[in-house]
């Protein structure tokens, strides 16, 4: 001891008494020690990005409630594919934006061979035949009410319907595409946090009343896991949890109990959050963007579907 350590009160035990020698903090000292044993690792293998896809040519339009996000015409997003494949992207995620004159009651433009997103996956496989695209059987940017599925006495979701993964699997196996992979939207909550893609989408203002019959309650896990046993057993190959920060619980509870290659999308509520606060000073943007992709690998994630994936690319090949 010397004058300027204070005194141990008498009776008063030391840190090394306390803890049996036991100090955790030995490990986050120094930054090879903290880089040595951390548990998990963002790459770029992780990432799916997400686009959005209108008509036209050399078209680039910004989403007001997405900023850095964009509509693009296909060839753009041809050239943006060609970007994420030089970045290592393993694959986008396509959505597309139609003209409300294509949208009607029952989405029938979606069975257009020629639509925008048809078109769209042939070009981008015909110039980038290596990167992987995810297309989404939703509805809701085709039909004129803004629901996922087909309006009759009942609401008939698209990514949300019961059978629907196991009639999927036997179309593509009856007509040749057996290796077809099959990701289920089946853990997909009714959230408030889907606001920037309806307006991404166009369907903002379409929307009468809200999709709670048939997207899951954000209350309930047990029945995220039931929608997702139900998906494996009709033949899934991939589990989504959507969104995705708000529900970390239900990613390690899928992965837990399936051991299935379980997803998150980073909706883009999420998204927007993160880059508000940041433009806006509150938080260090980049920061919380790389802490929120590595909590997605912490709770479980084999990948996350994000539109922060060209940003953090690069970063990582930086």
């Amino acid at each position: 001891m010397n004058k300027f350590t204070p005194a141990k009160p008498a009776g008063a035990r030391g840190v090394d008494e306390i803890t049996g020698s036991r100090r955790l903090r030995r490990m986050r000292k120094a930054d090879w020690s903290r880089r040595l044993v951390q548990e998990n690792r963002l790459t770029v293998d992780d990432l799916i990005w997400p686009i959005f896809v209108v008509e036209g040519k050399g078209v680039r339009e910004p989403i007001a409630a997405m900023p850095g996000v964009f509509r693009l015409s296909i060839d753009l997003a041809v050239k943006e594919a060609e970007r994420a494949a030089k970045l290592g992207i393993p694959a986008l995620a396509t959505f597309p934006n139609v003209d409300i004159s294509l949208r009607d009651q029952t989405g029938s433009h979606i069975l257009d061979p020629d639509n925008v997103i048809n078109r769209a996956t042939r070009a981008i496989k015909d110039a980038v035949p290596q990167i992987g695209i995810i297309t989404d059987a939703a509805l809701d940017p085709f039909t004129s009410h803004g629901h996922d599925g087909i309006l009759r006495d009942i609401i008939a979701p698209s990514d949300m319907m019961d059978g629907r993964i196991g009639a999927i699997r036997d179309a593509l196996d009856a007509n040749g595409f057996q290796d077809v992979a099959i990701m289920s939207y089946a853990t997909k909550f009714a959230s408030a946090f889907y606001g920037p893609y309806r307006e991404a989408v166009g369907t903002a203002g379409l929307l009468k009343g809200d999709k709670k019959t048939y997207y899951i309650d954000h209350a309930n896990s047990d029945e995220a896991v039931r929608e997702a046993e139900q998906d494996i057993a009709e033949g899934a190959d991939m589990l989504m949890v959507k969104p995705g920060l708000p529900y970390l619980d239900i990613i390690r509870r899928l992965k837990d109990e399936f051991q299935m290659p379980t997803f998150a999308y980073q909706v883009s509520g999420e998204y927007s959050m993160i880059k508000a606060a940041g433009a806006n000073g509150w938080i260090d943007g980049e920061k919380a963007m790389l802490e929120s992709l590595l909590a997605f690998k912490r709770a479980g994630c084999d990948g996350i579907l994000t539109y922060f994936a060209p940003e953090v690319a690069e970063m990582l090949k930086g």
